[in-house]
């Protein structure tokens, strides 16, 4: 990995929650390259420890911590975890987060009849599933907030980074529960940087665009690898005309967590998009 802007992060502890997903294990690799201690919180510990190993055989330092970000008991646990490991956490991404088919609906437009069609509609979205993605975005940033910026409170150089998304400015078709819980942490992001501003604690959101993951990827291309009607809307709205690659958020990660660099920034969000935000359409 070969980083345009290095900060110099050494002594630095950084928690990662959703760590080795395939975002925010680019997130973990480059911290770690930049001199970083990074605690990779993820559900399913053995893909965290298997990031931990990759960054360890690189020559950097990393540890893998079991953690439900929707559950208060298992964030403070990993917390302390974390503590004991490493020491207070410096730098905190809330990256953990997502959707559930649950929470969506079949079609972009409700129409007259679709309450009888065998067809998903508003109407027919799962509670469950919605509160789910509602709670694994907003209240899983929430939580991991609340544990490790205790940690920060009074401390020079902190900050805590959230994961927002193209979403949160307006929202695509389909995906309701997504799209509100997106713009929660967008909102929420303003509410933290002026809540924190006076003890030392910045905090900025990064809004990914349109990026390939494990969770949208069958949404975007089919079987044979032909790219779903879905996919052609995204890329036609993108002036780019592509989907942003993973390392490509780097730059705007490097730069919030550098306090030299962005010491004066609290507060923003920053969209990493390809242009899709500055598209009309037109």
């Amino acid at each position: 990995m070969n980083l345009t802007l290095k900060p110099d992060l050494r002594g630095k502890v950084a928690v990662v929650t959703g760590g080795a997903g395939v975002l925010c294990s680019e997130f973990v690799r480059a911290l770690a390259q930049c001199g970083a201690k990074v605690a990779i919180l993820n559900r399913t510990l053995s893909k965290g420890e298997a990031l931990a190993e990759e960054v360890r055989e690189q020559g950097g330092e990393a540890m893998a911590f079991s953690c439900n970000v929707t559950d208060s008991e298992s964030v403070k646990a990993a917390h302390d975890a974390v503590l004991a490991a490493f020491g207070k956490c410096d730098i905190l991404i809330n990256g953990a987060g997502g959707n559930n088919p649950r929470a969506n609906t079949d079609k972009e437009y409700f129409e007259l009849g679709d309450m009888e069609a065998e067809t998903k509609s508003f109407f027919d979205l799962d509670e469950a599933g919605f509160r789910f993605v509602m709670d694994l975005n907003f209240v899983g940033t929430l939580l991991p907030t609340q544990a490790f910026a205790r940690d920060m409170v009074g401390r020079e150089g902190c900050t805590i980074i959230n994961i927002s998304s193209m979403n949160a400015y307006t929202p695509l078709t389909k995906i309701p529960a997504y799209s509100g819980a997106k713009a929660a942490i967008s909102n929420f992001t303003q509410w933290l940087a002026v809540h924190f501003s006076k003890v030392g604690i910045r905090v900025n959101a990064i809004a990914p665009g349109f990026f390939l993951t494990d969770q949208n990827y069958s949404l975007m291309f089919r079987e044979d690898g032909t790219p779903t009607e879905r996919s052609g809307k995204i890329v036609a709205g993108t002036p780019m005309g592509r989907f942003g690659k993973p390392e490509e958020l780097l730059g705007a990660l490097m730069f919030l967590v550098d306090e030299k660099a962005s010491s004066f920034v609290t507060g923003v969000c920053i969209p990493v998009d390809g242009g899709f935000s500055a598209y009309s359409g037109v």
